[in-house]
């Protein structure tokens, strides 16, 4: 199960406490209180693992590991441990009290979100020719909490977009060997699936409906993994009695999400053309030509539509190539 969205609370390690004491030689009364270890810092790392905010499903609480105490002969607390929470490539953590967002782009990236706190200072520090005998020292400093949310946003080249039942699943595992799941029911997939074509990387994008934008069915939960594609693959099943109109829908809802969905590169396939007559589908392609001059017919068992997919797919690759 694709955990995309979570809420926890993050915090540094607490500071070691710095300690008074002194010599034990006869006659000598110096200090030699140490300063106690500075907390341990919590950062962000990027993986490739699409399912590692899982972690985070039951466990809600993370600190990095306090500093140590500070002891006699002038020895420093050792620093503590710090702490490395992996999350996917592509994941948005908003940190809730500060109002600030960091953004995991690169697999082994990592981002400080949390510093620990600075050890207290042993009776050591306090040392000068006034006061050669210094009993005060520091208590460990506290690190501060804070509420994130993490937020998956898929980093993709191509999103497959349409209504449910549109063929979305059936293409990606024509063109990959991603095995996302396939049945003649409204909700066909319930979280984006991953598929590999030679350098791209394709996302059978969950099926909207209408109202997505404004949070009917799980619209919402999967319309912002449309915002990190390249270009979209605009699905639309033959079998449909109003082609445009289910173009619409779609449009519509990536348009009250984020009118810049609507910008994007988008190639229109009218699929399941092998289920009606001939006529029947060159006349709905006609029509879907009118609203887009990249429209093209389809069907899964016709090695000859799917050869004009995978060219498309050649001219995104090298246009990829060709801006890195």
């Amino acid at each position: 199960m694709l955990i995309d969205e979570v809420r926890i609370k993050v915090k540094g390690g607490d500071g070691g406490n710095g300690i008074a004491s002194f010599k034990n030689a006869k006659m000598e009364q110096g200090p030699t209180g140490g300063d106690g270890g500075s907390g341990g810092d919590v950062f962000l790392e990027g993986v490739s693992d699409l399912l590692a905010l899982r972690q985070f499903r039951h466990k809600k609480n993370f600190s990095g590991k306090s500093g140590e105490n500070g002891s006699n002969r002038r020895q420093d607390g050792a620093g503590g441990e710090d702490l490395i929470l992996k999350v996917p490539v592509g994941t948005v953590a908003h940190n809730l009290d500060l109002k600030e967002d960091y953004e995991i782009t690169k697999v082994g990236e990592r981002l400080l979100i949390a510093h620990g706190a600075r050890g207290g200072h042993g009776n050591f520090y306090f040392r000068s020719s006034t006061n050669i005998t210094p009993r005060q020292f520091e208590y460990g400093h506290k690190a501060r909490e804070f509420s994130f949310q993490f937020e998956l946003k898929l980093i993709a080249d191509v999103g497959f977009i349409g209504l449910p039942n549109v063929g979305k699943s059936s293409l990606l595992n024509a063109l990959t060997r991603a095995q996302s799941k396939v049945a003649n029911y409204h909700f066909t997939t319930l979280e984006p699936y991953l598929g590999a074509y030679y350098d791209l990387i394709l996302a059978d994008i969950p099926g909207l409906i209408e109202g997505a934008s404004g949070g009917r069915g799980l619209g919402v939960k999967f319309l912002r993994h449309v915002a990190r594609c390249t270009a979209l693959f605009h699905l639309i099943s033959c079998e449909s009695s109003d082609p445009a109109a289910d173009y619409q829908v779609v449009r519509s809802e990536l348009e009250k999400f984020d009118p810049e969905l609507v910008k994007k590169s988008e190639y229109l396939f009218l699929t399941k053309t092998d289920l009606v007559g001939r006529a029947e589908a060159e006349k709905k392609l006609k029509l879907l030509e009118r609203i887009n001059p990249d429209s093209f017919g389809l069907s899964i068992l016709d090695p000859h539509s799917l050869q004009g997919v995978k060219k498309i797919l050649n001219q995104i690759t090298q246009a990829k190539i060709a801006k890195a």
